[in-house]
């Protein structure tokens, strides 16, 4: 009986394992590559500050980095900026190859003309922006978070995601460079970005 009851526990043991051998070597990869492939992807119809149209459609034929942010922002924006202006200095003649987005999370503010003046000190870096319900969209569709905060005074500032969004030239999210990361590996990024 005894030896019964240990055959069964190390069989049950032996499938636990196998489930788990499954699970990290196989679905798991796959779920991440799923949701990887998705980023970006959706039925938005965004404008950029020169009047062309911004979809999905957009982010082919080159690399691009994106990033959500708005022009009153007190610190994380003008800091980005300032960091893609570095990674585009370090990266020499290879950063034409690079297109670089701006989306707007407030467009109740950020017209055209506002967006377009905001990134314009930083060469290369198109501004985009639309309606409400477009831009909700494409929060959506890059899976990025944004909140509008409201403040003391009656105004109001935006809480959001601070990451670049690297893609390849297909479209596909290539992987993000966080807030703060660091000039180094955020340019190893981007080189690798562009070599592939």
């Amino acid at each position: 009986m005894n030896l019964k009851l240990l055959r069964n526990i190390l069989w049950g043991v032996c499938a636990i394992a196998a489930l788990v051998v499954v699970w990290f070597q196989v679905i798991a990869p796959q779920m991440r590559s799923d949701l990887a492939d998705t980023f970006g992807h959706g039925d938005y119809q965004l404008v950029t500050t020169d009047g062309e149209p911004f979809t999905e459609a957009s982010l082919e034929g080159a690399p691009s980095a994106v990033f959500f942010g708005f022009t009153h922002c007190p610190d994380v924006c003008p800091t980005t900026l300032g960091d893609i202006l570095t990674w585009q200095e370090e990266l020499g003649p290879d950063s034409e190859n690079l297109n670089v987005f701006f989306v707007t999370v407030d467009p109740e503010r950020d017209t055209r003309e506002i967006l377009g003046d905001y990134v314009s000190w930083v060469p290369g870096v198109t501004g985009v922006t639309g309606s409400q319900e477009e831009i909700s969209k494409a929060i959506r569709a890059f899976r990025v978070y944004a909140k509008r905060v409201p403040l003391d005074n009656g105004s109001y500032t935006m809480d959001h995601s601070a990451a670049v969004l690297l893609f390849d030239e297909n479209g596909e999210m290539f992987e993000p460079i966080g807030y703060g990361e660091g000039t180094d590996r955020a340019v190893a990024k981007l080189k690798r970005l562009i070599g592939s």
